[in-house]
């Protein structure tokens, strides 16, 4: 029977109730009455710097406040009017670095209104009742073309639908959800919420998907342009930087964006392997959900080596806790050199790094870890459709998500900008407001 001290890569480290324990849901949701403890902190305060922000400008105090009053569907809508993924945002958004750091009583006191939790109280509210809180208007007879069913894809199709246009999403996968089906932590997100909130936006009508369609393979852009009024282009980013050392190639060094989606959908924790050593190499928030996943799974040893100071690290502090919490050691000032092994990884080289005259540079000193699994997480890469302009490499847009081909936008991560969910949304919902402007002038 294997156990966390088992060598190598193997299912059924820990039982199945530990499992479920583990990946069971990080912040358990508020009832009707700590909901209104919690909203009864806010100062509802004029102008206030939570809502400026929040990427999608949720009038903030608003919903807090009918929250108070007992009216957690209005709330909601008060949400959803400006974020339609607000469930979804209200799980994953780093909102400590976002409104609940901005909130007063943090600056006050240290401790922020839950504006999150708050925000999942009232969409969950909605959510549970399975109907929809936005009526379609009459059919425009325009016809759009969303390519991707991420959160920017989802939001824009959305916006686009209500207002009265036909959309048609051409998703790769075989679900919708992008990177909040695929993506994110499973204990962030669990009983199936990814896809049950894609449904649930579904249902304002006028949205229809299209699985197993890949735009360059399947479809050009040039076919899009001219079969559709408008062109949306939420395309995610689809390569995954290398690690370009010697022995990459090594059994046991996985792509950890692949790995995060394969036990997003895994049906069996219990099958899914992990290694008893793991590294994960990089110091984003996907570096951390993998990082914690294979604790969770049951590694006995799981290190997190990033090349500069903990600081400069893109996961927040919040989650670098999180991870430490959870028995992952966060290792800093290292950048991987090589991986070493006999057909398989074993050990992890690292050298010891530092800033210098010419940037960040080795020092000389190396350090080995043990390491039969090591998980690349240093970003991702566009593979960007012929014919658009690029800012460095990423889709150039305007203001309002215009790219340089007419009739096409784009948004999301494959556009310059923070590649959060919530930032997403509001570049989805953004570029179908001017969507529409061009197609009804």
């Amino acid at each position: 029977m294997p156990s966390p001290h088992s060598p190598g890569i193997t299912p059924g480290r820990l039982d199945a109730e530990t499992l479920t324990r583990n990946f069971s849901d990080l912040h358990a949701p508020y009832d009707a009455h700590e909901a209104a403890v919690a909203a009864d902190r806010c100062y509802f305060c004029h102008d206030a710097p939570c809502v400026t922000a929040c990427p999608t400008e949720i009038d903030i105090p608003l919903f807090i406040r009918q929250i108070s009053t007992g009216q957690p569907e209005a709330a909601a809508r008060t949400i959803l009017e400006q974020n339609i993924l607000g469930g979804m945002c209200a799980r994953v958004c780093p909102t400590e670095t976002l409104c609940e750091q901005s909130c007063v009583r943090e600056t006050a006191e240290g401790k922020p209104v839950e504006i999150g939790r708050l925000q999942r109280h009232a969409t969950d509210s909605v959510m549970a009742r399975q109907d929809h809180p936005f009526t379609r208007a009459p059919d425009t007879g325009k016809r759009v073309a969303v390519v991707g069913a991420g959160p920017a894809g989802l939001a824009c199709a959305h916006r686009l639908a209500m207002k009265g246009h036909d959309v048609t999403i051409l998703e790769a996968r075989p679900k919708p959800g992008g990177l909040n089906e695929y993506g994110i932590a499973a204990y962030k997100s669990t009983d199936d919420f990814a896809a049950r909130e894609a449904a649930w936006l579904m249902q304002i009508g006028g949205i229809s998907v299209d699985y197993g369609k890949t735009l360059g393979r399947d479809v050009t852009l040039g076919q899009l342009q001219a079969d559709y009024d408008a062109v949306f282009l939420g395309l995610g980013l689809g390569d995954v930087n290398p690690l370009g050392i010697e022995g990459a190639e090594r059994d046991g060094v996985l792509d950890a964006v692949a790995w995060i989606a394969e036990l997003r959908q895994a049906s069996d924790l219990g099958a899914l392997p992990v290694g008893r050593n793991v590294v994960v190499i990089g110091g984003g928030m996907t570096a951390v959900d993998a990082a914690v996943q294979a604790r969770l799974l049951g590694a006995e040893t799981v290190t997190i080596a990033y090349r500069r100071g903990q600081d400069r690290m893109g996961a927040s502090r919040y989650e670098q806790d999180l991870a430490t919490s959870k028995g992952v050691r966060i290792l800093t000032n290292v950048a991987p050199v090589a991986v070493h092994g006999n057909g398989a990884a074993t050990q992890i080289e690292l050298a010891y790094m530092a800033e210098g005259a010419k940037g960040l540079e080795p020092t000389g000193e190396t350090l080995r870890l043990p390491a039969d699994q090591v998980f690349r997480a240093i970003g991702q890469s566009l593979v960007p459709p012929e014919g658009l302009d690029l800012d460095g490499r990423k889709i150039r847009v305007d203001a309002a998500g215009r790219t340089s081909l007419p009739g096409v936008w784009a948004g999301g991560d494959c556009t310059p900008g923070e590649d959060l969910t919530v930032v997403a949304v509001a570049e989805g919902r953004d570029a179908a407001e001017d969507i529409h402007r061009a197609l009804v002038a």
